[in-house]
């Protein structure tokens, strides 16, 4: 645990630059992947309402006996297609959330898509930022926010969110957006950060990198997002996949392997745009 290097957010709280994540996770195999992930040295969990395993999540986090000083818990507002969300909305679903997982507070608390065709992102982060001021959310920021998204938050409501999740791998790297989040001080978090079993990790490029380490292809794309600065949350319900992605401190990128994983960027996305993305 104590090779995890963490990243400072824009408000002073420390993060850890590679977490677990629980998308896709049954509740029930959430709670032992979790524990999995806990005694394998993480403390970074990432969660979300609509995962509907946070339950699951605050009993392992709960039986793992740690101190909640040293976890760092993420989960997320799934503002569905359901209603255009309100301030009083969006507290309730806050409160249901921390309920669920058992806890007083979360270390971040971010909104799950942009949806702007609804256009209530902005009432959404003005009532993060209320929940931030009141202690209960140490860090709010948001997920799937392109520039143009992350540009009226700003101007609009003055906040600034702490970080930004988004889909990002070598084959979708995200530049401008990455860009801007270092302009705003905003770090950029990447979920499917080993673009979820869609070829990445059967690249010539990464077996080639990955063989002249001494290693596997996930812990060298791995390698690449700390290097360049992201912070990461692979998913694995597998013990030895879960320690495996967590074993990527021994070893360095040179500039050629860094230049070669970035070469593979090809704009391709294994998720949905966030300009058009509204499923309920």
């Amino acid at each position: 645990m104590s090779s995890v290097p963490h990243v400072t957010l824009n408000n002073g709280v420390k993060m850890p630059q590679l977490g677990f994540g629980v998308w896709q996770v049954p509740d029930a195999e959430a709670e032992v992947a979790v524990g999995q992930a806990l005694d394998a040295g993480y403390r970074s969990i990432d969660t979300a309402a609509v995962y509907r395993n946070e339950e699951g999540t605050g009993r392992a986090l709960a039986a793992s006996g740690l101190p909640r000083e040293e976890l760092f818990v993420t989960t997320k507002l799934w503002n569905s297609a359901k209603e255009t969300w309100t301030r009083d909305a969006v507290l309730r679903e806050f409160d249901a959330s921390l309920a669920r997982l058992g806890l007083d507070y979360v270390d971040l608390y971010l909104v799950h898509w942009p949806r702007p065709m609804r256009d209530d992102y902005l009432t959404i982060l003005r009532t993060f930022d209320e929940i931030h001021r009141t202690g209960r959310a140490r860090a709010i920021g948001v997920s799937n926010f392109k520039p143009p998204h992350l540009r009226r938050v700003v101007e609009e409501t003055g906040v600034v969110p702490s970080v930004n999740q988004i889909e990002l791998h070598p084959y979708l790297q995200q530049a401008e957006t990455a860009t801007l989040d270092a302009e705003l001080g905003t770090v950029t978090e990447a979920w499917s950060p080993l673009g979820s079993g869609k070829g990445l990790l059967d690249d010539p490029a990464l077996a080639a990198i990955a063989d002249k380490h001494g290693r596997t292809p996930a812990q060298v794309v791995l390698r690449w997002h700390l290097t360049t600065g992201h912070v990461a949350i692979p998913k694995s319900v597998t013990p030895s996949r879960i320690r495996e992605n967590l074993d990527v401190f021994g070893f360095d990128l040179d500039a050629d392997d860094m230049a070669a994983i970035d070469a593979l960027d090809a704009g391709v996305r294994t998720g949905s745009d966030p300009d058009t993305f509204d499923w309920n």
